[in-house]
């Protein structure tokens, strides 16, 4: 691997890169662990309280649209003052959130807290911010391959977590367990420290195109190929938030164990790691867009086989492993297409932006998932419209443009 020069200027200590990338990537499981097991929860928490699947939908939903709408704000504030902060107030509010979801006794609380402050915390140490403290410490010929890494490490985090949630629920009740993850989060804030860099004192800053954040948002929205960027991304968020948080409800839906829903949503989880390395690797090499294209295409196959195969725990397990050599694979690609066309000054919150597209298909799939169900008895319009967004997104990823921007005034 590649590393880019550094400097010691404006820094009292200059970590490793090999450290800024194993607690990052800590991070990033920790992170991604509690918030890709919510769909354990729905059940047992619903037969408790009382609520409905919608009110369990919306808190999720609130959840994913605070993460999205953070990501782009903590980029930007990383962007500029470092992220080590970012980082560790992100591990505080996730920890706290964790705790109230599991004290609720109103949908209220639940909301605030299940779905806003976990929303928050989440975003504040999501691979927006980690990946672009990456970006800033390795050359452009690794970027892809680390950012697999980052994200392989995220789907290290679903896969330790689904079974340990799991059991923890079994053992303990949805309620203790939801408090013995949010101890785990205060971990993140320590792990945090190395990566305390920002965009003006990394190693590239030398090279970066200097910008103002309203001159970097205006030759984004302007440039074709990050608009369709934008609106493929959102789909990748409907596709994961809707089967995260409504999968164990379909499983018991076609009648089949709970159990299998626990194995389904942890081969996910493994197998993606292995997907988001080839991913890593692979986007380096070939052409990012095309990639990303296939990637699509071949979620909307894996789901309509599925559904069109009659359901059985075997079934549920071979599309668990499919799915989970797509269900990250497009995280490396896009973020490394947003820091080829602009580079990495303000890839924090450019990448936020992106990010907070899927979001927005994040909250769209956790909370119609819900409505849907409750109005029609089924998931499965649900499921059929996703297939159709995955040929959607595959179109529009084929115009994409990688290359850098080309900025005039920077020639000149």
């Amino acid at each position: 691997m590649q590393l880019a020069g550094r400097s010691a200027s404006r820094r009292f200590w200059s970590p490793p890169v090999w450290l800024i990338i194993t607690c990052g990537c800590l991070i990033a499981l920790l992170s991604f662990g509690p918030r890709s097991a919510m769909g354990f929860f729905q059940v047992p928490m619903l037969r408790d309280t009382g609520w409905s699947f919608t009110t369990f939908g919306l808190a999720i939903a609130i959840q994913n649209l605070a993460w999205g709408i953070g990501q782009p704000v903590f980029g930007a504030i990383a962007d500029r003052f470092g992220a080590w902060r970012i980082l560790a107030i992100g591990g505080v509010t996730y920890a706290v959130g964790l705790y109230l979801m599991g004290t609720a006794n109103s949908p209220a609380w639940l909301h605030f807290g299940g779905g806003l402050l976990v929303g928050l915390g989440v975003s504040a140490g999501s691979f927006g911010v980690i990946l672009s403290v990456f970006a800033r410490n390795v050359s452009p010929e690794s970027r892809s391959m680390v950012f697999g890494v980052g994200t392989a490490a995220g789907s290290a985090g679903m896969f330790l977590f689904a079974p340990i949630s799991v059991a923890l629920i079994e053992n303990l009740g949805w309620s203790s367990t939801l408090i013995w993850l949010s101890a785990i989060m205060l971990i993140i804030p320590v792990l945090a420290a190395p990566l305390y860099g920002s965009a003006r004192t990394s190693p590239t800053a030398a090279q970066e195109f200097q910008q103002t954040i309203g001159e970097a948002l205006k030759e984004a929205f302007g440039h074709k190929s990050y608009l369709l960027l934008i609106s493929g991304f959102f789909v990748c968020g409907f596709h994961v938030a809707f089967i995260a948080a409504h999968f164990p409800a379909y499983i018991s839906d076609i009648g089949i164990e709970a159990k299998y829903a626990g194995y389904a949503i942890a081969l996910i989880g493994f197998f993606n790691i292995f997907g988001a390395l080839a991913a890593g690797l692979i986007g380096q090499r070939y052409s990012k867009p095309r990639f990303l294209s296939l990637l699509y295409i071949g979620r909307s196959i894996a789901i309509a086989l599925f559904l069109l195969v009659p359901p059985s725990p075997f079934t549920v397990m071979a599309f668990a492993t499919a799915l989970g050599f797509l269900w990250l694979s497009t995280v490396p690609p896009t973020n490394a297409l947003v820091a080829v066309m602009f580079g990495t000054r303000h890839l924090g919150l450019l990448g936020g932006i992106v990010f907070f597209s899927h979001q927005i298909g994040s909250f769209l799939g956790v909370y119609f998932g819900g409505y849907l169900r409750e109005l029609y008895g089924s998931f499965d319009f649900v499921w059929w419209f996703g297939v159709g967004l995955g040929i959607f997104a595959a179109i529009v990823h084929l115009p994409i443009k990688e290359a850098p921007i080309e900025r005039e005034l920077a020639a000149a």
